[in-house]
């Protein structure tokens, strides 16, 4: 297949510059076996039943990006990617030249980097005098425009309600719409909450640039998928009920896990898993996602779970309805073919 076989036609327009408010207000779009139906996030559990299982990603997102100033006045946008030890850092660095090892990077208030090395497209940073977390911004796509402190807001629309683990620079979106009060609702239906860890990286964002997907390389990312999820998936196959994973980020875990170990068991590690049609899924019963770029990796997913030509036609059904797109954008419910 080709990237061209997952293209759409997007208007700016569509493209959510901010959060619904409330969060679950956002549009909900369900494809299941009788059609589609449009509804609101807080409507979730219509398409729910008792028995069955959210399986989410409980990352939480670092105040990764920061601009600096180099010796020479020069601007520098740097996003920090996974801390290394102590101070260290591993970044992506953004400017008109690309410094030389030693060159300290000043953003103000005494906060200051020293540049140790480059590894390909990663730098290693050294941090001093202050505390970096604190004085990021969020990492928002590069589709959702911002000045460069960001917007006050972001800091909470950008991350789920059960966020936990830090350590991504995307956030893994279909979560944004939870509330505290609609997963109340939903347990008490009847219906379980597991989580995972996948921390999203930049390369979520990275082009499909090859001929045929099928010579795409996709980026690694980590993640830990512990005991307590891997039993709470069984139980829930065990007694009939449907694992819903949330968002594509939980759909990789379970599916890296299943294949690669011949079953589904607790583990750590990294996971480069690049999911298209013809992929056999194992664990996933059904599907909560954005809605997501043309001729991404992330749109191939979701085809290989829902079918191309079906997934297609409900984003098609989506824009004719107004609905908002990308990380700030409205939800998809989908069933298996």
């Amino acid at each position: 297949m080709r990237p061209e076989d997952f293209d759409y036609t997007l208007p700016a327009h569509a493209i959510a510059q901010c959060a619904a408010k409330p969060r679950d207000r956002s549009r909900l779009l369900a494809l299941n076996a009788n059609g589609t139906d449009h509804l609101r996030f807080h409507q979730l559990g219509k398409l729910l039943r008792a028995g069955d299982l959210l399986v989410v990603n409980d990352t939480r997102v670092l105040p990764a990006r920061l601009i600096g100033r180099k010796p020479s006045g020069g601007r520098v946008e740097v996003l920090l990617l996974e801390r290394r030890s102590g101070e260290q850092w591993s970044a992506w660095l953004r400017g008109s030249r690309k410094p030389s090892s030693g060159t300290v990077i000043d953003f103000g208030d005494g906060l200051t980097a020293e540049v140790l090395g480059r590894d390909e497209r990663v730098w290693r940073l050294r941090f001093k005098g202050g505390d970096v977390e604190a004085r990021g911004a969020m990492p928002l796509p590069p589709y959702i425009q911002r000045p460069d402190d960001g917007v006050d807001t972001d800091r909470e629309d950008y991350q789920t309600v059960y966020a936990e683990h830090p350590g991504a620079v995307a956030a893994p979106t279909a979560g944004l719409h939870f509330t505290e009060a609609l997963l109340e609702e939903l347990s008490a239906q009847g219906v379980g909450r597991a989580a995972l860890t996948l921390h999203v990286g930049p390369g979520t964002f990275q082009p499909v640039q090859v001929e045929r997907i099928e010579q795409h390389r996709m980026h690694e990312e980590r993640y830990v998928l512990g005991a307590a999820c891997v039993e709470a998936i069984r139980t829930c196959k065990a007694a009939g009920g449907r694992v819903v994973a949330v968002g594509t980020t939980a759909v990789r875990v379970l599916e890296h896990c299943a294949a690669a170990r011949g079953g589904l068991s607790p583990g750590a590690g990294r996971t480069a898993l690049f999911i298209r049609p013809g992929f056999r899924f194992r664990v996933v019963d059904a599907l909560l996602t954005n809605f997501h770029l043309p001729r991404s990796t992330l749109l191939m997913l979701v085809s290989a779970f829902g079918g191309r030509e079906r997934i297609l036609a409900g984003y098609n059904e989506a824009l004719e309805a107004g609905y908002r797109f990308y990380s700030y954008g409205d939800a998809m419910f989908v069933e298996p073919q």
